[in-house]
């Protein structure tokens, strides 16, 4: 099941081969839109029992029990034959991303692309995960691939579009081409910063949303929040670095609106459950690491965040709701630009 080389790919050769590392309902969705590209697919599990399990029942029963694994896509627990792939594809959690890209560190060719599938900011440094790659899997080519899409959907095979982001145009033309079907459109960015700042920080404003809906507040007060939240987006991304026209784009505005629009969001379940006075879902939604690691890059960049702040307060240090939005209806009037 060996493709061509990762040098080859590297080159500009067919890329062949795809390995998705992580078997989550995120990796096992998009090992499934690889393989219905026409190509192998191998899908790492972290546990050999797990692979097992896949490979013998060829469904994820605990994430995705719909969704019959296509018959081109060989589970595997073994690092080092998915690092043999032309191509990666890590959707592991964004706070796994250091340990995993750690280990393939002397697996995986110098020349094999990466692309990174994983949303969020890592809760110990605040930083992005692509400089969370090039710390611990540095010389790779690397991309981003980020937008409105619930694993369930893709599965599904329904129609599904997202930002690929690289700093070589050519190399993300061949993986989107490799990626492409009737059902999965890559869009092409040169903005890998701004399109990972709009899938990290979508998942607070989500959160947030999930809170005024469990609260009670209104539709208005959800628009304003969905609308506030973006500027506050655009605010920390223009700080980092990012084109402000990417936060329109699919890995910003659509991503946004997907993961507040009601409870098939993990983040924004969380934040109604916290929202009505119940118990928050066991599955950890990863904004809520995220807004502690947010408020970090923005300190250092100088950049407030209110919102996130709010969020951070709330789902990190207990704060009481109540007092917390008084706190953010009190602050003084603006200009909508800043």
């Amino acid at each position: 099941m060996a493709g061509p080389t990762a040098a080859a790919a590297g080159e500009g050769a067919e890329i062949g081969t795809l390995a998705v590392l992580g078997a989550g309902a995120w990796g096992t969705a998009l090992a499934q839109q690889a393989a219905a590209s026409g190509r192998p697919v191998l899908l790492w599990c972290r546990r050999e029992a797990q692979a097992r399990a896949l490979a013998e029942a060829r469904v994820n029963a605990d994430y995705l029990p719909d969704s019959p694994l296509a018959d081109s896509i060989e589970p595997t627990a073994e690092l080092a034959r998915a690092a043999s792939a032309g191509a990666l594809l890590l959707a592991v959690p964004t706070q796994s991303l250091r340990g995993v890209a750690e280990a393939l560190h002397p697996l995986v060719p110098a020349a094999t692309p990466v692309v990174l599938c994983c949303k969020g900011l890592e809760l110990a440094s605040g930083l992005l995960p692509g400089e969370v790659l090039a710390e611990a899997l540095p010389g790779r080519p690397a991309l981003v691939l980020s937008g409105p899409s619930f694993a369930r959907e893709l599965a599904q095979g329904r129609p599904t579009a997202v930002t690929l982001a690289g700093d070589d145009p050519a190399l993300a033309g061949r993986l989107a081409e490799a990626l492409a079907t009737r059902h999965f459109r890559p869009y092409l960015s040169s903005d890998p910063v701004g399109t990972q700042l709009g899938g990290a920080l979508k998942n607070v404003i989500a959160l947030a949303c999930g809170i005024v809906d469990g609260m009670g507040l209104g539709e208005n007060a959800r628009a304003a929040l969905v609308t506030r939240g973006l500027a506050e987006i655009v605010r920390l991304g223009r700080a980092k670095g990012a084109a402000a026209e990417t936060f329109m784009g699919l890995s910003g505005l659509g991503d946004l609106t997907l993961s507040c629009a009601g409870p098939s969001s993990r983040n924004y379940a969380h934040g109604l459950a916290i929202g009505g006075g119940g118990a928050a879902p066991p599955a950890l939604a990863v904004g809520v690491a995220a807004a502690a690691a947010a408020l970090r890059l923005a300190a250092t960049l100088g950049v407030d965040l209110p919102i996130s702040q709010a969020v951070d307060a709330v789902v990190n240090r207990g704060a009481d709701l109540g007092e917390t939005i008084r706190a953010l209806l009190d602050r003084p009037l603006r200009s909508e630009r800043s």
